[in-house]
């Protein structure tokens, strides 16, 4: 018992010098890190850098999330919009790798932390969404750590990738209980009256079966979904009408 009582009390004593050691060595590098405040603002050098960067990022981003193997195999609304996903996820990875290699691995620190409450503590509805929360997240944690040019830097960049990639509204409808001899019938009215409106189908699926057909679709912003359900109900024969359920993305 005794011997157990003495290891026991040297395994805390060593715990305890290796977090001391630690603790030091933290502090001396977080006494290195270093930055420039509004001072940053004329660092143009660094900032046409940054921009670059993140361009590059979201090309390459691009490149992957539109591989012709994926897009063509997609046929559900989340596959539809990951491309877009992986694209911010891109530029967030960028971002950190920006402030990683100029401040400090004190940041990465940080960034990890803040990615696990993301992670674990909140429930979001889609990656889509969630993307957008770490990138504002860290715009946040830019200026909180007195880097306001990269903050200002990097609202731009994502204000502007975000109008780019959110140039198209993507829709799922479900049509349901239409008769199952009209189905295929149903399904080409109401495809031809999305496409009048200026619709780009994305993907068509028919359930015979069990009376229900959907489509996946793709719109400007300009077209709202008030304007499709005014087109879809004056324009649809009666026989050929179902009940809609509408998802938006």
């Amino acid at each position: 018992m005794i011997k157990i009582l003495w290891i026991a009390i040297c395994a805390v004593l060593v715990a305890s010098t290796a977090w001391s050691m630690q603790l030091s060595d933290f502090e001396v590098r977080q006494s290195e890190l270093s930055v420039e405040g509004w001072q940053g603002f004329t660092d143009f050098i660094f900032l046409g850098q940054a921009f670059l960067t993140l361009t590059l990022a979201a090309v390459l981003g691009a490149v992957i999330a539109y591989h012709p193997r994926y897009t063509r195999a997609a046929d559900t609304l989340e596959e539809l919009e990951a491309p877009k996903i992986y694209i911010l996820y891109a530029v967030i990875g960028a971002l950190s790798g920006i402030m990683v290699v100029k401040y400090g691995l004190i940041i990465g620190f940080v960034l990890f932390g803040i990615g696990g409450l993301i992670r674990f503590r909140t429930v979001l509805r889609s990656a889509h969404i969630t993307g957008h929360v770490i990138l504002v997240t860290l715009i946040g944690l830019l200026s909180g750590l007195d880097m306001p040019h990269i903050a200002v830097l990097a609202t731009f960049f994502g204000f502007v990738l975000i109008y780019v990639l959110h140039a198209r509204i993507t829709y799922l409808i479900d049509i349901r209980a239409l008769s199952q001899e009209l189905v295929a019938e149903a399904a080409v009215a109401y495809r031809s009256v999305l496409e009048q409106q200026g619709c780009r189908v994305l993907s068509e699926k028919k359930n015979p079966e069990k009376g229900r057909c959907s489509f996946i679709f793709s719109v400007t912003p300009s077209i709202t979904r008030g304007h499709l359900e005014d087109a879809l109900e004056s324009k649809i024969d009666a026989s050929l009408k179902g009940s809609l359920d509408w998802e938006i993305d």
